[in-house]
């Protein structure tokens, strides 16, 4: 099972001081250097209205500097709103991306859900699953077929191409899903499912999981086709607030989650820890060398 690191995006370290790149950097340099396998971002325009200062730095723009900031680790969005950015030029972006970091994007895509950014930015709020559903056919197209050519009710392209080149390699497509018809367009269109965010596995995650399985019956998609990846959180002791779906504990803590989600039979995690800094990334690397090296035997 692989194991990465979603990145803070602009979580404040004290009132009205977010994060800046050079911290940002920084961590991500250590997640590759410490051995896991992926960094991540997030995609928001806007936490609070009355509150600039907390907005999140652009993803893309940061997922485009940890390109080469980095070597080895994959870069994934976990996720990028559908919504925010045009899908033609989504995908030309993408293509780009992969020129840039070595075919290392996990292109994470998902309709949006919160509502002041869509206002604060002018943005269409309403029909959003039918926007997406329009939005993924075109990035799915051009990515994996080179062009697009689609007359929907949103969005339009006339054979709109990425650039033509050999070895070309399409990234590997997310769709953050928990809802029936989320869940039918992730079967029918994904390389790779996520949902978050979770401790340890239980009774609301395998509840998902049934539905993506039900789905992909649907479809007549091979649910082992399919990556599933799970946001998982966890806490430096005595640091969450909020002790829902965090896991607590230490390090023997964080091993055990680990341990359990492999027995779910997830693909890959990618932790959030609190705080999100090197002292929470320590936590992470700490548990997961404890798993590998009791699921080793050493």
């Amino acid at each position: 099972m692989k194991v990465g690191l979603i990145l803070p995006m602009g979580d404040e370290l004290e009132p009205g001081v977010p994060q800046r790149w050079p911290d940002i950097k920084a961590l991500a340099v250590a997640a590759e250097a410490s051995g896991l396998d992926s960094v991540w971002v997030y995609d928001h325009l806007l936490s609070d209205p009355d509150q600039p200062a907390e907005s999140p730095w652009e993803a893309w723009t940061i997922l485009t500097a940890l390109a080469g900031a980095t070597s080895r680790v994959r870069l994934g969005a976990l996720v990028l709103c559908a919504a925010f950015r045009d899908p033609g030029v989504l995908a030309r972006m993408a293509d780009t991306f992969q020129e840039i970091s070595g075919d290392r994007l996990v292109l994470g895509l998902g309709c949006g859900w919160h509502r002041p950014e869509f206002d604060a930015f002018g943005l269409a709020f309403d029909e959003r699953i039918d926007r997406f559903a329009e939005q993924l056919d075109i990035v799915a197209d051009m990515l994996r077929d080179g062009r697009s050519t689609s007359d929907g009710r949103y969005y339009r392209t006339a054979s709109a191409p990425v650039r033509a080149r050999e070895g070309r390699v399409a990234p590997e497509l997310l769709v953050a899903a928990r809802r029936p018809r989320m869940m039918r367009l992730t079967a029918a269109h994904a390389d790779a499912w996520n949902i978050a965010w979770y401790g340890v596995p239980g009774p609301a995650y395998r509840e998902a999981a049934a539905d993506l399985a039900a789905a992909c019956a649907s479809v007549g998609r091979d649910l082992a086709t399919l990556r599933t990846t799970v946001g998982f959180r966890i806490a430096v002791s005595g640091s969450a607030a909020e002790q829902t779906r965090v896991v607590q504990g230490g390090a023997e803590a964080v091993a055990a989650a680990i341990a359990a989600w492999e027995a779910e039979g997830v693909d890959e995690l990618v932790c959030w820890p609190e705080p999100n800094n090197l002292s929470g990334l320590e936590l992470l690397v700490d548990g997961l060398e404890r798993h590998r090296a009791a699921a080793s035997g050493a």
